[in-house]
């Protein structure tokens, strides 16, 4: 993956209540970038994963932390696309 070199200039009391020593700051700044990019809808869990060196479940536990859903649907559309591979499922097997 191809990185591109950014000079950020950031408050210093913004960066002090991160509360992280600042050997993580970089990848403290990527994760928070990458989680507002997957809320945003921008990337998926795939691509968060990999830009973060993590698997799917590291990323889906991560979300957990940060308290953002994995899951955008409403409980009425999940239920209604598992009804829909139900019967796709039950198609294929007759």
């Amino acid at each position: 993956m191809s990185k591109l070199t950014v000079n950020l200039r950031l408050p210093k009391d913004l960066l002090e209540s991160l509360n992280i020593p600042e050997t993580q700051l970089e990848a403290h700044i990527l994760e928070l970038v990458a989680l507002e990019l997957f809320r945003q809808e921008r990337i998926s869990t795939g691509k968060v994963a990999e830009l973060l060196g993590i698997s799917k479940w590291e990323f889906i536990q991560l979300l957990a932390q940060h308290k953002i859903l994995y899951f955008s649907e409403s409980s009425a559309e999940l239920t209604a696309e598992v009804a829909t591979a139900q019967t796709v499922f039950e198609r294929k097997h007759l």
